[in-house]
């Protein structure tokens, strides 16, 4: 019997994590009779009063938005890491017991005062101008002393947690590297250093192997009608990665040379991105005809250095060794009320998904770039509060 990856089970691997998902695409023939969600609306107010995140509302903790017009950055007023300092931890009542203080702080990051858009309703200088802010913020909570990590990140969609549908993202920084971004790092960080660089893709510090440049090298090479590749342009790729454990998710890089983090990036490369992160969100959305659910989150160099580098400075970095990149994890399996559980097996052994990567890069190439709302000729009116 010869081996079909669409048809018989078998075990992909992680590199950036060092671990493996099972992939089972024939049980995408088995019947749902499971839980399913309510749709979302696409009906939202331009303005709403309740909202604790519009301009001129009073937040749940009593502070007001300023009459904002554009995008809106203030520190969570729910925040799950408290500012400096941080009182010391009481000796470990066993070696197992351990504890360890953080500090730093949590912001959030508003993109639009429109309380009815997403990023893939946004035109593209208003992208932009999110993408002005990432840095902006990433920049400067990863001045602060104490801060060795910054985590960017949207959680879009009720069924990912978001309590708020305004338009919205958060930032939070901490004391100490989180598990999976150091896990990624120390994985590039051992590929650069014993992988031989024999490929035409970018080159990291010092003329060492990007893992995440080689593999997106790779991934542009390999035939559409086969291939995870779901867009492209002159700067950046949007991907269903070969290990991807959500249904839809993706990935998205730069895939023309090696940048570290936001702080890297030239103007034409800031462009570039909000093209392509415009692009990828309206295909998400077409795929359901819904606004589409995902958690997103940017992995870079822990922290931006601290002054501007030479170039011999930024090879002999070894930070400089972390490749930006975007995680995109959908929950949505079949339809906008049927999502993906990460339960039994999921939790006790490993990661499993039914459809494969490339079918699903497959049916996100498929969607349209012009959003559904659009196409329905739902046009949009004057914005009045």
């Amino acid at each position: 019997m010869e081996f079909d990856p669409t048809t018989h089970p078998h075990r992909r691997y992680n590199p950036l994590t060092g671990e493996h998902i099972l992939v089972s695409p024939h049980r995408t023939k088995r019947p749902w009779l499971g839980q399913v969600e309510p749709p979302s609306s696409p009906n939202l107010p331009q303005y709403d009063p309740q909202c604790y995140l519009c301009p001129g509302n009073s937040r749940s903790g009593g502070q007001k938005n300023p009459v904002y017009e554009s995008t809106y950055v203030f520190e969570n007023d729910f925040a799950a890491i408290l500012p400096p300092p941080a009182p010391a931890a009481p000796p470990a009542p066993h070696p197992l017991l351990t504890t360890e203080p953080v500090q730093g702080g949590c912001d959030v990051l508003i993109f639009h005062p429109r309380h009815d858009l997403t990023l893939a309703r946004l035109q593209l200088p208003e992208i932009e101008r999110v993408i002005e802010e990432w840095i902006r913020v990433y920049r400067k909570r990863g001045a602060e002393e104490h801060v060795k990590y910054v985590q960017i990140f949207e959680n879009k969609g009720a069924m990912m947690g978001c309590s708020n549908p305004h338009p919205h993202g958060q930032v939070w920084s901490l004391s100490a590297i989180p598990t999976l971004p150091a896990t990624e790092l120390a994985h590039m960080r051992a590929y650069a250093q014993t992988t031989p660089a024999t490929s035409g893709a970018p080159r990291g510090p010092r003329g060492r192997p990007c893992l995440l440049s080689e593999y997106a090298h790779y991934e542009l090479g390999v035939p559409e009608a086969e291939g995870r590749v779901v867009l492209r342009n002159e700067h950046w790729v949007a991907l269903v990665p070969w290990w991807a454990t959500w249904p839809f998710e993706t990935m998205l890089l730069p895939h023309h040379r090696h940048v570290p983090s936001l702080a890297h990036l030239t103007p034409a490369e800031k462009a570039s991105f909000a093209d392509a992160l415009a692009r990828l969100t309206k295909r998400y959305d077409n795929l359901f005809a819904c606004s589409f659910a995902y958690s997103m989150g940017i992995h870079q160099r822990p922290t931006p250095p601290a002054a501007p580098q030479s170039e011999a400075e930024a090879q002999d970095d070894e930070e400089n060794v972390a490749q930006l990149h975007l995680h995109f994890d959908p929950p949505l399996l079949r339809s906008a009320t049927v999502k993906k559980f990460l339960v039994g097996f999921e939790l006790m052994a490993e990661a499993q998904r039914d459809l494969t990567p490339e079918q699903a890069a497959a049916r996100l190439r498929a969607c349209s770039e012009v959003h559904y709302l659009d196409a329905l000729g739902k046009e949009e009116g004057p914005w009045e509060m």
